[in-house]
């Protein structure tokens, strides 16, 4: 495992060019998603918490009807590591992840905001 420290400003800023969707302030990597409701909103939360506890680390989260806001920090350090940003990766990748796109067998969710759960920012 490699070693644990916080991370610099300029570290942090060169890595967040990966991650367009996050931004680092206050000694946080944070995200605000949109869904489409309250069921979106605890759907998002259970998946996000579901990544968290398998990696043993541990987002705060903030939820209203629509918005689910995340920040990530290490607090063993006190600031930013490289646990973060892996996080916030395995989060995005899971979010992003949209099957009617991949050219597989699974169709993803009809092309109907009945349907819709998450509104996608790319």
């Amino acid at each position: 495992m490699p070693e644990l420290r916080a991370l610099s400003d300029t570290e942090i800023q060169l890595r967040l060019k990966n991650l367009p969707h996050w931004t680092a302030s206050d000694a946080c990597l944070q995200r605000t998603f949109t869904t489409t409701g309250w069921k979106s909103t605890l759907m998002l939360i259970n998946m996000i918490g579901h990544l968290a506890e398998v990696a043993w680390h541990h987002p705060d989260i903030h939820a209203s009807w629509n918005k689910v806001g995340l920040r990530l920090s290490t607090h063993d350090v006190d600031g930013v590591s490289e646990r973060d940003f892996e996080l916030a990766r395995k989060i995005d990748e899971v979010i992003d992840w949209r099957p009617d796109l991949a050219n597989g067998a699974l169709e993803g969710t009809p092309q109907d905001e009945r349907f819709a759960y998450i509104k996608y920012e790319n």
